[in-house]
């Protein structure tokens, strides 16, 4: 756990120096310290901050902790945008190294469906959504995955949970390199969007094709889409577990953070 701690440490403090963003001398707790006690959270307690807080302070991990409102004031002030640089610095060598990539999505309960009605912190028939391969209704966000051959996550969207699979591949602007394979399930079945990335990215697009599609692949090549694709789901179920029976938010803002920072320690941990 310690090892796992000191990476997680390592990776926000070499990220903050390579982004050029500086702490003020006044600072308590340096802002690497505040995305690690964040990241800890979401690795160990299911994303409660005021566990990871107590526990780096009571194991001097982090011996100049905050209070828990000075806390997340600190966390909540770091921008989106540099969570996502953060993101990003991550992916840059899976990107760099990868050709063949996968995509899919998974729900992101932000709570029981019977309880949908009565929610906070989302309202409105977006965030009403439909699982296939569960084959059950879900109440929340959506989170858009794209990870290499190995699962390491390269790029990550977050969207209600009505948004179809095919129209947030659409409206996703991909960072892959030119020649990259992108294996897709039958939810992202585009022929226009496949030739436009073949044409205009160099973007392969290979979904799994329905029984009756215009352009079917060989039983061969449909074997090895179905077996690469196996990884990806291997990958939202590592993720999901460390979300623990469910995601404890005030704000969406929260929640969202939450779920960002779940697949960020996940990335963190198996980078090669």
């Amino acid at each position: 756990m310690l090892l796992q701690i000191i990476t997680v440490y390592c990776a926000c403090a070499d990220f903050l120096d390579d982004y050029g963003l500086k702490d003020s001398k006044q600072a308590q707790m340096t802002t690497a310290e505040v995305m690690t006690t964040a990241l800890v959270g979401a690795y160990l307690y299911s994303g409660h901050l005021e566990k990871s807080r107590v526990f780096l302070l009571q194991d001097k991990l982090i011996p100049t902790m905050l209070s828990t409102s000075r806390l997340n004031r600190r966390l909540h002030s770091i921008s989106d945008l540099t969570w996502q640089a953060f993101f990003d610095w991550l992916a840059q060598g899976a990107r760099a190294h990868a050709r063949e990539f996968l995509v899919d999505s998974f729900p992101v309960e932000a709570c029981h469906f019977v309880r949908a009605r009565r929610s906070k912190l989302y309202t409105g028939p977006s965030y009403f959504g439909y699982c296939a391969s569960k084959k059950q209704a879900f109440f929340g966000l959506k989170a858009h995955l794209i990870t290499d051959k190995g699962g390491r996550p390269v790029q990550m969207l977050l969207t209600p949970g009505s948004y179809a699979d095919i129209r947030v591949l659409q409206e996703m602007r991909l960072r892959l390199p030119v020649g990259a394979k992108l294996h897709g399930d039958k939810g992202y079945t585009d022929y226009k969007r496949e030739d436009g990335l073949r044409d205009v990215a160099g973007i392969d697009l290979i979904v799994a094709r329905k029984s009756n599609s215009k352009r079917p692949h060989t039983q061969a090549k449909a074997a090895q889409t179905q077996k690469t694709r196996k990884r990806i789901e291997t990958t939202f179920s590592q993720i999901v577990k460390l979300f623990g029976r469910n995601i404890h938010a005030v704000t969406a803002a929260g929640f969202q953070l939450k779920v960002f920072a779940s697949v960020l320690v996940y990335a963190i941990l198996n980078a090669k």
